[in-house]
Parts: C-alpha cells; sequence; structure tokens
C-alpha cells in the first residue's frame, strides 16, 4: 500500500474521519479528484505544500491526513508547472511515490488521485506545526515577491504593505484619485488618448471610483479610451457603472462592444 498524505483545513476533520475525502479538486480536463503527496523519509519535503496551501486557507490551521491507497491505483503525478518531461502523467500509486522520492529536488511536485477517498483509506489524521515548506514558488525564500497584478493574492495578509513598500512600475499601488483626475484634467479636451488610457489603467486596479467624474469618455472620439473606461470600471461596485455601460452596449465600435459583453460575463 502506498501512503500519501492530503493537506485540508482543520475544519474539515470531522467529515473525513466519517465519509473521506470529498473530489472537490480539480485536475487536468476538470476532472475531479484530490490531491496529495508521498510521505517521504523528509518531513520537510512531505508537508511542504503547507505554507503554500496556509495562503489560501486564512481562517484557520491545516491538518495532515494520512492516506492509504493500493499500490496499482492509477493517480497523475508531476510538477505544478507541468510541462515537458514535468507534466503530470498517469502512474501507478506505487511508482508516483518511487518516482518523486527518487528526485533531486521534489520541491513543487504533486500527485492527483482522480476520484474520492474512502473513509477507509485514511489511515490518520493529525495536527502539523503551520510553519513547514515554501511560499510563493519552491527556492522563493530571499527573493523579493513580485507584486504585479498577476501575482498578488487580492486581500492576502499583509498585502497591502509588501505593495506599498515595493510598487511595480505598471501594476500599483494606484495613485490616489484626485491624482488621477488632475491627469485627466490637464490631458484636455478631449484629452490625449495615450494619457487618458494610462490613466484608465490605475483606476482599473481600484474597487470602487468616481464614475461620474469619468462618465464624460464615453464620448471620447477614440474607442481605445472609451473600451478602456469599460474595462476600468467593470469590476467597480459604484452606483451608476450599469448606466454607463448600458449607454457603451451599444457603441458603433466592435472593440467597445466587446469589453462590455467581456466585463459582464465575468
Amino acid at each position: 500500500m502506498a501512503m500519501f498524505v492530503h493537506l485540508t483545513a482543520a475544519a474539515n476533520a470531522p467529515r473525513i474521519r466519517r465519509a473521506g475525502i470529498r473530489a472537490d479538486s480539480r485536475g487536468q480536463g476538470s476532472a475531479r479528484g484530490v490531491y496529495c503527496f508521498p510521505v517521504l523519509p523528509s518531513y520537510t519535503l512531505t508537508h511542504q505544500w503547507l505554507r503554500e496551501l496556509a495562503r489560501f486557507h486564512p481562517n484557520g490551521p491545516l491538518i495532515a491526513v494520512h492516506l492509504r491507497l493500493d499500490d496499482e491505483q492509477e493517480v497523475l503525478a508531476g510538477h505544478y508547472g507541468g510541462r515537458g518531461r514535468h507534466a503530470h502523467r498517469p502512474l501507478s500509486a506505487a511508482e508516483a511515490v518511487r518516482r518523486i522520492g527518487s528526485l533531486a529536488d521534489p520541491r513543487g511536485w504533486e500527485v492527483f488521485l482522480p476520484r474520492a477517498v474512502g473513509a477507509r483509506e485514511v489511515h490518520r489524521v493529525r495536527a502539523v506545526p503551520q510553519v513547514t515548506g515554501w511560499r510563493y514558488l519552491p527556492g522563493a525564500h530571499g527573493t523579493r515577491p513580485c507584486t504585479c497584478f498577476g501575482c498578488r493574492v487580492r486581500g492576502e495578509y499583509g498585502g497591502r504593505r509588501l505593495r506599498e513598500r515595493h510598487p511595480h512600475p505598471l501594476d500599483g499601488p494606484p495613485p490616489p484619485v484626485p491624482v488621477l483626475l488632475a491627469r485627466i484634467a490637464a490631458a484636455g479636451e478631449p484629452g490625449d488618448p495615450s494619457e487618458l488610457r494610462a490613466v484608465l489603467h490605475w483606476f482599473g486596479l481600484r474597487r470602487r471610483g468616481p464614475v461620474d467624474l469619468l462618465a464624460r469618455l464615453a464620448a471620447h472620439p477614440a474607442p481605445e479610451v472609451r473600451g478602456d473606461l469599460v474595462w476600468a470600471i467593470g469590476r467597480w461596485s459604484t452606483p451608476g457603472v450599469a448606466d454607463l455601460l448600458d449607454g457603451l452596449a451599444d457603441d458603433p465600435h466592435a472593440y467597445v462592444r466587446e469589453a462590455v459583453e467581456a466585463v459582464r460575463d465575468r
């Protein structure tokens, strides 16, 4: 029998002891299953995913669930970056343990079981220290975290201070609203498109904003400005956004109409 460990929120422990682990995760091709990792001689490597997963479970500690799977059980094993020789490949559970255990650096590797785990396959459930493993990516310790819009996690603990200390040249934190409005006023009438698009980029990183003061840009002669206005305000919770999008939904330019459709679908 091959032994694996699955890390999950402590609140799930009673249900797991009673009924096993649900197939809540999604793997390749949207298959549903359970992510886990082989139990290796190294405690640190076995529980390497704990600190990274804890970033997405801020409401409580994580626990380790040990699983016993049949040696012939088919799983998918590979690196989370999944390319080339590190891509996820179907293996037996025993072969997955052997392959990952023989790697010089198994950090970032994972095993995906394409089904739920039954209660009888749960070997034990135990608490683990919450400081084991890497964050962001293996080997990231000592490297400045990236604060770009694609890498940062919205609402992450300490994220605002990190962005203030190491602002990204394109992704913030955005300048204050009065500064952005002053740049729009300085751009003239109807306004330089390149400057207006740069300002709208910063407005798009905010959650709310002055919709009434930006509404005049919906009549700008450059369709790129009108389209960027849609992307900037599309996710805002400010009253007036829906009405402004309704007006831009019938814009004569396809770029603007497609932008409205995209933000509404999202």
